[in-house]
Formats: C-alpha cells, sequence, structure tokens
C-alpha cells in the first residue's frame, strides 16, 4: 500500500481509505474462509450421522427407538471432537508463547493425561505423557506442552508414531539441545476385544539430541518421571 501524506507529514483521508479498503478486503476473505469451513463440516457432520445409522442398523438395531433417535448425531459430533487435532497446526497452537531465556538445565512436564483412538480398532487408548527438554536460548510456555500432546493425540493414532510426533514438535518448536517424550497407556483394543488382558500396558519413547547421546542425562530423565 502506498504511502499518501498531507503537507504536516500526517495521513491524508485517501491513505486511510486505502488502509480502510485493505483492511476490508482482508477482513471479507477471513469471513468467506470461516463460511466455508463451518459448511465444511456441517456436510461431514451429516455424512457422519448417515454412517453411524447404518452402523446401529447393521448390528441388529432399531434406530427409530427412542434411545437411539439421536446417537448418530450425537456420536457424529462425539467423533468430530475426538479428531480436531487434524484441524489444529503447530504454529497457531503455539501463539508466541516461545521465550528467550538463558536456561540450560532440564525441563520437565510428566502426567500429562492424554486420550486417543487406535487407528486399527477406533477404539480409545489413554495414558500419561511425560516430556522433558533441555532449552538452548529458548523456552516453551509449560501449558503448551499438554497442547502439544492434545493435538496429536486428538488424531486417529499408534502409540509409537504419537510419541514421535510430540518429539519432533517440539524440536520444532525450541530448537532444544535435547527432547525426551516417554508415553505410558493402556490399550482397548487389548482390554475389550482380542487376547483381553486388563492390566497390560504399553510404554513408548522417544530420545533425541543430548538424551540420546548422553547416557547421564537420559538416566536424570527417567528417574525424575519415575520419582513419585
Amino acid at each position: 500500500m502506498s504511502r499518501i501524506e498531507n503537507e504536516s507529514g500526517f495521513l491524508s483521508s485517501d491513505a486511510a481509505s486505502v488502509g480502510s479498503e485493505d483492511d476490508l478486503k482482508v477482513d471479507l476473505k477471513s469471513d468467506v474462509k470461516k463460511t466455508n469451513g463451518l459448511a465444511a463440516k456441517e456436510d461431514h457432520l451429516k455424512s457422519m450421522r448417515n454412517a453411524y445409522e447404518s452402523i446401529i442398523q447393521h448390528v441388529g438395531e432399531d434406530i427409530h427407538r427412542q434411545g437411539l433417535l439421536k446417537t448418530p448425531e450425537r456420536a457424529a459430533k462425539a467423533m468430530m471432537a475426538f479428531t480436531k487435532g487434524y484441524d489444529e497446526q503447530l504454529d497457531e497452537l503455539l501463539n508466541e508463547a516461545v521465550f528467550d531465556e538463558d536456561h540450560d538445565e532440564m525441563v520437565i512436564v510428566k502426567d500429562i493425561e492424554m486420550f486417543s483412538l487406535c487407528e486399527h480398532h477406533l477404539v480409545p487408548f489413554m495414558g500419561k505423557v511425560h516430556i522433558g527438554y533441555i532449552p538452548n536460548k529458548k523456552v516453551l510456555g509449560l501449558s503448551k506442552l499438554a497442547r502439544i500432546v492434545e493435538m496429536f493425540s486428538r488424531r486417529l493414532q499408534v502409540q509409537e508414531r504419537l510419541t514421535k510426533q510430540i518429539a519432533t514438535a517440539m524440536v520444532q518448536a525450541v530448537q532444544p539441545s535435547g527432547v525426551a517424550v516417554v508415553i505410558e497407556a493402556s490399550h482397548m483394543c487389548m482390554v475389550m476385544r482380542g487376547v483381553q488382558k486388563i492390566n497390560a500396558s504399553t510404554t513408548t519413547s522417544c530420545m533425541l539430541g543430548v538424551f540420546r547421546d548422553d547416557p547421564k542425562t537420559r538416566e536424570e530423565f527417567l528417574n525424575l518421571i519415575n520419582k513419585r
């Protein structure tokens, strides 16, 4: 946008008008994008509702029974909530919560509650996530670690990939000297079906940077997350 000034050095009304027109165009584009996004979500919701109706009928139930009348819509909305992570991006999630800080000692946030959907059977797995990192002149707002966990867990997942995605996101966010992520979870696909082992749990880890290269750093992290 060109700068238009009058003799006193202040922006003229013509310049203000140009600025207002540009702002209006941006607002209109944003409104159109939001409208299109809402319309797409409504289409997805309708298609998913129809799919759930079909599933309920195929298991032998009466879709018109009172208790099931609104179940397809409820299930569709629930599934959209369970998978909302597909609509989120790391840069938007961080929201400038990266701060310059001369701190180079280990930072750990542990026992972050997590649930996700197994992509193999579409049943839940749930547990806790422990994240540690060693800053390299930058630190991340603590709540953002939990939000990173939620963004990736609210997708169809396997625990192994989820663990690595969280670690990789931390590297992308603050370029630390090292990152460690451990997830402990119980999988309903092992509890409700198949081998049906109620007490079985699965632990996965991803160690990057100094956590992978230095056994003492890795041991310190593991000792701290296991300390109760």
